[in-house]
């Protein structure tokens, strides 16, 4: 049942990553084609200074989780009950600071951006986009975070794939009848409030969630703790956007933000690996489960390695080739940025490669001990984009991203062989060292392919099919060589599988 539902959440997760990529792909071309690079930069810029309550599921909702696995797993409606509204009331803090926050911003905002428009103007979109955001994520977070603790998030992610689809479709038509850049995001925050509607109706004919109960802060009491690696998340991972703000321009955002759609799109299909694991991880670590946990981290962390590995290998030789293709036409501002986008592509395969150490560390609920490392990332961050940013622009900011996210694989990786799985630190690094020789002898033979004039969509998906086919092929012939005990069990698990649907 564990690994049916775990196959389910990664297969819905994948579904709904698949239509965020697409999305962040065609709403973004049209801004920016419609309403021009500014402004679409100034929408990325407010919505970086805004994201906090988007990692709301990665922070608190961590803890949350982590505390919902074992009355889960115990079928104690009582104490889930507790949790649940203990949850609540903390969220109630976070949105009224979250409020706080909006209006804070949406005063000083247009000074960041050495009043390039109206100040009205900007005020109004922090207003909105604000409210867009808080009406998607806080409304229906506690119910989301009860669904994935309890292996069901595949619910949360079909109600947010129809919502994105919607939402999509309805910008568009906005922008193509003519309306301007507040009323198509006024309709996208519209669309949104039906998901959070939906997550309620569910959840309570699902679960006999009673009202009466004791509120039980004490399973959450390592909610700071998680809060925590969110504040220091959120900084970590806006810091790019807001430091280009303040020490460059919102048209250098835009540029920041096209290509990094490109590898958050990647990043997400990698990320799917950990949202339909991560709650069957708690469920072993709270049944005791030690061999079974520690044989399926084996799979999972292989699985992740060398999807990162494939697919990143192949973003570097993909990404200029289709910047080339999606800003065609586009004269406001040059896009093309080879070197920003090579470190940018390896920063974030680094972030992937840390999913697994992640999961399991949010999954045994170990925020105290692991959130000073959250705090340095930050920091790291912080500090050396801020100095980069001066010498390199957007370049230097891309390169001290790589180095805080360096630092965290690496004392996650550390963590995770002396705490919790008690094995030895040279497991993970004769998986960077396998994945580093199957990235050059595929950039190797990639060479090896005629150079290509790629002036549509058709022509660079073929030119991709060809170059991701030689990564896969490299990383399965070295998996053979270095894995062959997963490789032989991921292939009884999928032939187990495609028995059952025969």
């Amino acid at each position: 049942m564990r690994s049916k539902k775990a196959i389910l959440n990664i297969t819905t997760s994948l579904l709904l990553q698949v239509v965020i990529v697409i999305s962040s792909f065609i709403i973004p071309r049209y801004i920016i084609k419609t309403f021009g690079s500014d402004i679409n930069g100034a929408v990325v810029s407010i919505s970086s200074f805004l994201a906090y309550i988007v990692l709301l599921e990665a922070g608190v909702g961590g803890v949350v989780k982590a505390a919902l696995y074992k009355p889960l797993a115990n079928k104690n409606g009582k104490q889930i009950s507790g949790i649940i509204k203990a949850t609540e009331r903390f969220f109630k803090v976070i949105a009224f600071l979250f409020l706080i926050y909006t209006c804070i911003i949406a005063i000083i905002f247009p000074y960041i951006t050495n009043n390039l428009f109206d100040y009205i103007f900007l005020c109004s979109l922090v207003v909105i986009i604000g409210t867009s955001s808080f009406v998607q994520y806080y409304f229906g977070i506690t119910y989301s975070i009860l669904l994935q603790a309890d292996q069901r998030g595949y619910i949360s992610s079909i109600f947010q794939i129809l919502t994105i689809i919607a939402n999509t479709i309805i910008s568009v038509i906005l922008i193509n009848s003519g309306f301007g850049i507040h009323i198509v995001l006024l309709g996208s925050a519209a669309i949104f409030v039906i998901r959070p509607i939906l997550l309620q109706i569910y959840v309570k004919r699902k679960y006999q969630i009673t009202s009466d109960c004791q509120i039980d802060n004490n399973a959450i009491k390592q909610r700071w703790d998680g809060l925590g690696h969110h504040i220091a998340f959120f900084l970590h991972r806006n810091t790019d956007v807001v430091v280009l703000t303040i020490f460059t321009s919102v048209r250098d955002v835009s540029v920041y933000n096209v290509y990094y759609m490109v590898v958050a799109g990647i990043q997400k299909l990698v990320n799917t690996l950990t949202s339909g694991v991560e709650a069957a991880f708690g469920n072993m670590i709270a049944k005791g489960e030690k061999s079974s946990l520690e044989k399926n981290f084996r799979l999972y962390e292989f699985i992740s390695f060398t999807s990162t590995t494939i697919l990143f290998t192949s973003a570097g030789l993909l990404i200029l080739p289709f910047i080339s293709v999606y800003t065609q036409g586009i004269t406001d501002v040059d896009y093309y940025k080879p070197l920003f986008a090579y470190v940018l592509v390896l920063a974030e395969a680094i972030y992937c490669v840390r999913l697994p150490y992640n999961a399991i560390v949010l999954a045994a609920g170990h925020f105290k001990q692991t959130k000073n490392a959250a705090y340095m990332e930050a920091i790291i961050n912080i500090v050396l984009s801020t100095l980069f940013v001066i010498f390199w622009g957007m370049t230097g900011v891309a390169i001290a991203t790589f180095i805080a996210m360096s630092f965290r694989t690496i004392h996650y990786a550390m963590y995770l062989s002396k705490n919790i799985l008690n094995r030895s630190i040279f497991v993970f690094v004769k998986r960077v060292a396998v994945s580093i020789i199957a990235a050059g002898i595929t950039i190797f033979f990639a060479k090896v392919v005629p150079i290509m004039v790629i002036n549509s969509y058709i022509e660079w998906v073929g030119y991709a099919i060809v170059i991701t086919l030689i990564a896969l092929i490299i990383n399965i012939l070295l998996s053979l060589i270095f894995y062959i005990d997963e490789m032989k069990r991921l292939f009884s698990i999928s032939k187990k599988i495609i028995n059952r649907r025969k």
